[in-house]
């Protein structure tokens, strides 16, 4: 059993009463293991005759099953060809609580590792625009990663702070995200270190920091737009308080009934607001005593619509120079004639709609209009096509993992267990008929996991170092 603070127990008996002990005794069991189904890729019914792990739905979304740790999909090539994301399953309520569409513009604000901006772009559906922030460099680092392996093409991932965002975002997006940072309680079961970092202070200093990060956001929602807020906490003062104060600075912010998307879900708390504030129970809250799932909280806020949103547009400021600066990466015919002699000769599209140019790596961004990130940290604005290289063009295993069989002219496809899926991922070269010449999309049962190069009856491994089985 996880050995938790007693300053939190003693907590959380106070406010729970009756039930503390039914709590208590979660902490006896082991946490649930989940994975999410990725749309962008397969679809779920295609995904249960495929797959050979145990499974149970989550409930309470569409695409999310419960998995026995012992089926290992973490190390399974369909974990490499993004055909799921490993996600804890309480927190696969917030993206339908979200309820992105495709052609929308949504920001998630804290976005690492990904499992809630990946969540999010299924939904879109690869349409609109979707940016994905964390203030973290290497956590930025983890979350672009996850974006390139679910195939992800509508995605900027930025690594800045909420207020650098809010200064160029002005009433821009239609929905944002503010999966906050918190004093995770709510993991302890899933992660003991989280025991050893929690304290009542670090409570506190959680909360004002979420007031400072919605503060932020708020700024950047259009005029009828939807502010989802979650965390992983158990605590009145990051969860109902926190909105309690923001609804009470923010009138023009009003608290929507969130759908009970299961009967196992609680409503926020009145009582444990400052104010007794009646709407608090439009909130929701999961509880691991009541679930199969660790502790969330969600609220549902949505901006007064003084204008039309869809007429919304964004104006940059007047000392934002990026769209001077766009003009100036945006290719020559000579810099992209070998990317173009490349989609000639390996592919059967040609992926060049707003093709930019960041040093010698060419991307596709998701929208034409970005005047905003003038001066931001960008750490992956697109898709990744590849690299311009001298006379001839390099493509990057980001575009292996958003292709699909049926848009490149050469691929190859080995069954899950094969000896060969397991040499690709080891780095290994391959051997194969004569058939084949230059630049092969190598699958494992029909889903794209990345390059090779045929020449000789050989395979040459392009299969990123960093990735490879050991």
């Amino acid at each position: 059993m996880t050995k938790l603070p007693i300053d939190f127990t003693k907590k959380m008996e106070s406010l729970l009463g009756s039930e503390y002990h039914d709590f208590i005794k979660s902490y006896e069991k082991p946490k649930a293991s989940a994975l999410r189904v990725n749309s962008l890729k397969i679809d779920q019914q295609k995904f249960l005759s495929l797959c050979q792990f145990n499974l149970e739905p989550v409930p309470w979304t569409q695409d999310g099953f419960y998995y026995c740790p012992v089926d290992e999909p973490g190390k399974h090539p369909y974990h490499e060809a993004g055909l799921y994301y490993i996600q804890e399953p309480s927190a696969m309520a917030v993206a339908p609580l979200l309820d992105p569409q495709p052609g929308e513009r949504v920001l998630d604000l804290c976005a690492a590792p990904g499992g809630k901006s990946t969540h999010i772009a299924a939904a879109m559906k690869n349409t609109g625009l979707l940016i994905s922030n964390e203030i973290h460099p290497s956590r930025a680092k983890v979350l672009s990663q996850n974006i390139e392996r679910m195939g992800i093409k509508n995605a900027i991932v930025t690594n800045e702070t909420p207020a650098n965002l809010a200064q160029r975002f002005e009433g821009f997006f239609h929905r944002i995200l503010v999966d906050a940072p918190c004093s995770g309680e709510g993991m302890f079961r899933k992660n003991p270190q989280a025991c050893d970092e929690w304290s009542l202070d670090n409570v506190v200093m959680c909360a004002a920091r979420q007031m400072d990060i919605l503060e932020d956001a708020q700024k950047m929602l259009a005029p009828g737009g939807i502010l989802v807020y979650s965390t992983c906490t158990f605590s009145p003062e990051e969860n109902e308080q926190v909105i309690e104060k923001f609804l009470k600075k923010y009138s023009d912010f009003e608290l929507v009934e969130s759908p009970m998307i299961h009967p196992a879900f609680n409503r926020g708390t009145i009582q444990w607001t400052n104010n007794q504030e009646a709407h608090i129970n439009r909130t929701i809250r999961l509880w691991p005593h009541k679930l199969k799932g660790e502790g969330h909280f969600i609220a549902i806020m949505k901006k007064a619509n003084k204008a039309d949103i869809d007429k919304h547009e964004f104006v940059p400021t007047a000392k934002s120079l990026f769209a001077e600066k766009i003009k100036k990466l945006i290719p020559t015919k000579e810099d992209i004639k070998y990317y173009l002699e490349f989609c000639e000769q390996y592919l059967n599209i040609v992926p060049s709609e707003n093709l930019i140019k960041f040093g010698q790596q060419l991307y596709i961004l998701p929208s034409a209009d970005i005047a905003g990130l003038d001066g931001l940290r960008i750490v992956r604005p697109g898709l990744h096509l590849g690299t311009l290289m001298k006379k001839r063009f390099e493509p990057s295993h980001a575009l292996a993992l958003f292709l699909g069989a049926q848009d490149v002219k050469q691929s190859i496809s080995f069954g899950a267990s094969s000896p060969a899926i397991e040499a690709y991922l080891k780095g290994d070269t391959i051997s194969i008929s004569n058939d084949y010449r230059g630049w092969v999309l190598v699958m494992v049962e029909g889903y794209s996991l990345g390059w090779a190069k045929a020449s000789n009856g050989m395979l040459k491994n392009h299969y990123p170092k960093g990735l490879r089985w050991h």
